[in-house]
């Protein structure tokens, strides 16, 4: 390839990456107006609603990031859609909690994590370590209120969320093959899923998007012979003793000197 072919193709990576970003963000706008109706816990929906606002400034800030610096976008991918169909559509608000909260967020967390530390772009970290400092919160937030709420179900219930999460963590690992970007490319799709399918650094990768998921799901006692097998296979049982806590306490810390740099407080 050309330089200028792989700065285009780059472009491209990025324009696809911060789509899904999008197409996430504006699912857990739809979720948490959701979680306002459906939450038995006034304290619940309060929050709720605080974080409806936090989620219709993400989506503000992504589409513009795209439109207006990428002009460049992109479909929802078939898993996400899934996912998000499977957690709007389902009537119990524990349930939109744990596909949203803890697994599509705390996903989400990891993948803004890569970009606030390694992009060469100021804007692209800025963004993302902003939105990391509100999607932190978000993820403690679900992580509480199912910590508390779990322990009085039954087991056959238990179960029933365990398998959800398994599926879940199927669907979000399978969906970074970036089909759409080799097809608009002009770059030939098969053999381009074929070398990302063996790549030791997606598979890397996508081990890492779990260091938010893995601790989140212990910390809420989904943590049966399950889900406890399915992350062996994906090789990612590392990150159970994470300190989940910590994770939200560095991501306020890296957010607040990214307002240092701006000016915006005292460094």
């Amino acid at each position: 390839m050309t330089k200028g072919e792989k700065a285009n193709l780059r472009r491209h990576v990025q324009a696809w990456q911060l789509s899904q970003f999008l197409h996430g963000e504006q699912g857990a706008l739809i979720c948490t107006a959701k979680i306002v109706q459906q939450v038995p816990s006034v304290d619940a929906k309060f929050y709720a609603a605080t974080q409806v606002m936090d989620e219709a400034r993400h989506v503000e800030t992504y589409a513009r990031l795209l439109h207006e610096k990428f002009e460049l976008a992109y479909p929802i991918t078939k898993p996400l859609k899934r996912l998000l169909n499977d957690v709007l559509t389902d009537s119990r608000w524990d349930m939109t909690y744990l596909g949203m909260q803890v697994l599509i967020e705390g996903l989400a967390l990891a993948a803004f994590a890569g970009i606030r530390d390694t992009a060469k772009n100021p804007l692209a970290a800025a963004v993302n370590a902003y939105v990391m400092q509100d999607e932190a919160r978000h993820v403690a937030f679900g992580r509480l209120a199912l910590r508390e709420y779990y322990p009085h179900l039954t087991q056959a219930e238990r179960d029933e969320r365990e398998e959800f999460a398994v599926e879940a963590s199927y669907l979000m690992r399978d969906r970074f093959q970036q089909e759409e970007v080799w097809e608009t490319v002009g770059l030939p799709v098969e053999k381009c899923l074929a070398y990302v399918e063996a790549s030791p650094e997606l598979r890397e990768f996508q081990a890492r998007l779990f260091s938010r998921i893995v601790p989140a799901i212990k910390a809420i006692g989904l943590w049966g012979p399950k889900i406890r097998n399915a992350y062996s296979a994906m090789g990612v049982m590392s990150f159970a003793d994470l300190d989940a806590d910590a994770l939200m306490v560095n991501d306020e810390r890296v957010a607040l000197e990214f307002d240092a740099r701006q000016g915006r407080l005292p460094s």
